[in-house]
């Protein structure tokens, strides 16, 4: 039986430590309405508890139908009333867009409505049209998003706020509702960067990490995420979280023909939304490492780049998946795996099947790992 030799060439793996599910709420296609397309991704995230996974996470972007999650937070209280048992992420929330007392505020809400299923995911963000247009100062994303982080992680295990930064100049509150348990193993950073990593690793957070390439390429980050984790803290760094866009079917040959228009479009939307190919990281404080990004992206070219992109993703039948997440296992070791279902103008139907395909046939698989 199929699924019996998929047990037995992966039951010894011990290294999958939990699956979710990533909404991006994009709306690349002319036959929905906005609220259309979020009104029917978002029923995919209580599908996520009705299928097995373990939790549930939203990103947070603004004006733009490349994403669309102005509010992750309040979308995930809105999960928290339907669901019983899956956890909640951030991914992430963009510290230099808020105001620290509030995103505290926010996620003890959350987390006490969810009855202790909040997982609090933080970022800087990357896309110079999201920092204009919510007038802040790019340039400035390395420093806001320390200070803040540091005065909204103190909140979030003591009840009470403070800072006298440069950016968030705020005067000694207690917060109510008191937080009701420590968030201590529930943080996540974003990190695409060296400086990004420095800040992980000071937030004693689990690295969350977008892949558009070969896992390879980012193993220079994750490895000095490890080593700067264990000298700072004297413990070995919790696993990495990795993102991966997902098409599953049974007709392997389909889902590469479907996959073959979603994740290049998507790609492309992404090219667009952050200007990743543009010359104006250079002079941008923090930003180094995607200027040069957008240098090897210039020289690579974009066609060429897609592929590398598309070449990452989970694409065919539950067997190719898992063979896929073998080589990203032995590349990797342990890792958190998050799969985006719903991207490129699929249609939500065809991305609820594959989740639950992908449930049925792997899931059962990943959950030996533990």
């Amino acid at each position: 039986m199929p699924g019996v030799i998929r047990v037995q060439r992966f039951d010894k793996w011990g290294y999958i430590m939990q699956v979710g599910v990533t909404l991006g709420f994009s709306n690349l296609r002319d036959d929905m309405t906005d609220a259309q397309m979020f009104r029917a991704e978002a029923q995919l995230a209580l599908r996520v508890e009705e299928f097995g996974f373990d939790t549930v996470w939203a990103v947070e972007h603004h004006f733009d139908n490349y994403s669309m999650c102005t509010d992750n937070i309040q979308f995930l209280a809105w999960v928290a009333a339907r669901t019983d048992r899956v956890r909640l992420g951030t991914a992430a929330v963009i510290l230099p867009w808020h105001d620290p007392l509030r995103v505290a505020e926010k996620m003890i809400m959350l987390d006490i409505l969810s009855e202790g299923r909040a997982l609090f995911g933080m970022g800087r963000g990357l896309s110079r049209k999201e920092y204009a247009s919510l007038g802040v100062d790019m340039g400035e994303s390395r420093e806001r998003f320390d200070e803040a982080a540091a005065m909204i992680l103190g909140a979030l295990e003591t009840g009470v706020i403070s800072g006298d930064g440069p950016f968030y100049s705020q005067p000694e509150v207690e917060l109510r509702p008191r937080p009701e348990s420590s968030f201590a193993d529930r943080v996540y950073c974003v990190a695409g960067s060296p400086e990004s990593v420095v800040s992980a690793v000071a937030a004693k957070g689990r690295l969350l990490a977008f892949i558009t390439g070969p896992v390879e390429d980012d193993m220079a980050n994750f490895l000095a995420y490890r080593e700067q984790y264990e000298a700072a803290h004297g413990t070995e760094a919790p696993p990495i979280a990795v993102t991966l866009n997902l098409y599953c079917h049974d007709d392997g040959e389909l889902a590469r023909e479907r996959a073959s228009g979603y994740v290049p479009r998507f790609f492309y939307s992404n090219v667009e939304h952050y200007e990743m190919a543009g010359e104006h990281f250079t002079g941008i404080g923090g930003y180094d490492r995607h200027d040069e990004r957008a240098r090897q992206l210039r020289e690579l070219g974009l066609e060429n780049a897609a592929a590398r992109y598309a070449g990452a993703a989970l694409v065919g039948t539950p067997d190719d998946v898992l063979a896929t997440l073998a080589h990203v296992r032995d590349v990797l070791g342990r890792f958190e795996l998050q799969l985006v279902p719903c991207f490129g103008g699929m249609p939500v139907e065809q991305a609820d099947a594959s989740l639950e395909l992908l449930a049925r046939e792997v899931l059962p698989v990943a959950k030996k790992f533990d």
